[in-house]
């Protein structure tokens, strides 16, 4: 399956569990301790149950006390390792199951609070780690609908849940550890690759863009120049003349002269070179095509070109602007379709007086098929396949290139569509040439450039000289 070209420098998801700052962690904590003082406070005077208020505070005491020793000992900035994370999110766990103990267990409706550690974990730590906790938590819920401390009101009453309720809510407990931990570790995942996605899309436009500007910069220090060495020919024709008599200076003013004027030519040129770059913000749909293709030319693979108007199209062929993301894109679809192609592929571009279409063929293996409806998702897969690998020694990439040339092109405001080009299920003899992977790029004619026959009517045609 055609694959994309790398995006190096990206931060790999294994170290996002350093992003967590102690800070936020001590603070959520602080939150949960004034809740649970809170609780006990309206247990104890409100609904005057007897709880053990020596060992219940002594268990919020040690929470108290977990805080200030992180924040005695390091900088609220500081940022946690996996480990370190994931211990604080342990003692958590294990501090509020030790005050649900105290109070009434699984009868306490507080007990629901148990999943708030575990949907962190989903969040922020790796897999591992959040089963691990997760574990932890069915572990000690388990215990806690067996073992633990009755509410007890002052008239000697215990309160209690019906065994079935008691169960109801355990098995509750379980499935939400298990479904929030899921959800928010996909969830979370999912925006993950979303992020580093489009932080190599931007790099990627960011690195066409830079080469676009070249020219630019290149026409600004040539016009930056020329009154420089305009003033170093001026002063070296005035001294040639008054060193008539000095044939051995004369010489070296003349070639201060001669070397002055050479750059002045270097510096025309250059600025020539750059204020074509810089003005040339159209060019003709197969020129940007080419542009795009050049890479990819002499790799071993025919690449077939096609330019025609299609449904009453106009005969010349129409302008469009030369982008930055437009190029990069396609130069993205056609290095796929080469990659993957057995011997050849064909660059199609077409126009309407609507719309304007370019598709990549080739005649390689195609899309498979269940991965079809999801090409141009970041992170599709991982190529572990020895084979792929002997197709593509060079590719070391993340599966970016497709999200990134299909978030671009869909910048510029085309539509961009994969599809095969026959059945896979056909025998090779049965199947046309282009018969693997077929990308359709498709604009509104007035999203990226204008016709040929409405530059004609403000430019004008071009008219002999007359003698």
């Amino acid at each position: 399956m055609p694959e994309p070209v790398s995006a190096p420098g990206l931060m790999p998801p294994a170290e996002r569990s350093n992003w967590i700052r102690l800070r936020t962690l001590i603070l959520l904590r602080w939150a949960a301790i004034a809740g649970q003082a809170i609780a006990i406070a309206v247990a104890e005077v409100y609904f005057q149950i007897q709880l053990d208020l020596g060992l219940c505070l002594l268990v919020v005491g040690t929470a108290v006390l977990a805080n200030i020793i992180a924040v005695s000992v390091f900088p609220e900035n500081r940022r946690l390792s996996e480990t370190e994370t994931m211990l604080t999110l342990l003692f958590d766990i294990v501090q509020l199951a030790a005050l649900l103990y105290l109070t009434g267990g699984l009868n306490n409706p507080f007990a629901l609070l148990i999943l708030t550690p575990v949907t962190i974990s989903a969040t922020a730590l790796s897999q591992r780690s959040t089963l691990f906790l997760a574990h932890v938590a069915f572990a000690l819920i388990t215990v806690l609908a067996f073992y633990h401390m009755p509410l007890v009101t002052a008239d000697g009453s215990m309160q209690s849940l019906p065994p079935i309720f008691l169960f109801g809510f355990w098995a509750a407990l379980v499935i939400g550890i298990s479904f929030l931990g899921l959800y928010a570790e996909r969830v979370i995942s999912e925006m993950n690759k979303m992020s580093d996605a489009l932080l190599a899309t931007q790099m990627a436009l960011a690195r066409e863009q830079k080469l676009t500007d070249l020219g630019g910069v290149v026409a600004a220090a040539a016009h930056e120049l020329g009154t420089p060495l305009a003033t170093i020919k001026l002063v070296s024709s005035e001294m040639i003349d008054e060193l008539s008599d000095r044939p051995e200076l004369r010489e070296d003013m003349e070639l201060i002269r001669d070397q002055a004027d050479r750059c002045r030519d270097i510096m025309r040129s250059m600025g020539r070179a750059g204020k074509d770059d810089l003005h040339m913000r159209t060019a003709p749909l197969e020129a940007i095509v080419e542009e795009a293709a050049e890479p990819h030319v002499n790799r071993g693979k025919e690449l077939i070109f096609r330019s025609e108007p299609i449904h009453g199209g106009a005969p010349r062929m129409p302008m469009v602007h030369r982008r930055p993301e437009i190029i990069h894109g396609l130069r993205n679809l056609i290095q796929n379709a080469v990659d993957f192609a057995d011997a050849r592929v064909w660059v199609l571009a077409q126009w309407t007086p609507a719309e304007i279409t370019i598709r990549i063929m080739d005649d390689g293996p195609g899309y498979p098929p269940h991965l079809l409806g999801r090409i141009g998702d970041p992170f599709l897969r991982q190529r572990k396949n020895p084979l792929h690998q002997k197709k593509r020694p060079e590719y070391e990439g993340m599966g970016l290139g497709l999200f990134i040339a299909k978030t671009l092109l869909e910048r510029s405001g085309a539509q961009v569509i994969f599809a095969n080009g026959s059945d896979p299920f056909l025998t090779d003899a049965d199947r046309s040439d282009p018969r693997g992977a077929v990308v359709e790029v498709k604009w509104p004619i007035s999203a990226i450039g204008v016709s040929a026959e409405s530059q004609l009517a403000a430019l004008g045609e071009n008219m002999p000289i007359e003698a």
